[in-house]
């Protein structure tokens, strides 16, 4: 497949890291795998509200990085190359 799509990796990447961060808070009971679920969290502490009289809109964001969604990235980008 010559004309990789963007929407391919995007999906890609998404699934690695979702499926890595779910492999990362599985492992943290685990004591040799443990360091999987190695990470930080960063983003809004708190939400943003937009009060508009008739209609309230809440923007929140958090990314939990972890090492488990690392290395989930990294085998999403080694499959899109292998496609």
């Amino acid at each position: 497949m010559k004309d990789k799509n963007f929407w391919v990796l995007l999906i890609l990447l998404l699934a690695g890291v979702v499926l890595g961060g779910f492999i990362g808070s599985l492992t943290e009971g685990v004591p040799f795998l443990s360091w999987l679920g190695f990470g930080d969290s960063f983003g809004l502490n708190t939400p943003l509200v937009l009060d508009l009289g008739i209609l309230v809109i809440t923007f929140g964001l958090s990314i939990k990085i972890t090492i488990a969604g690392i290395i989930g990235m990294a085998l999403a980008l080694l499959i899109y190359r292998w496609l």
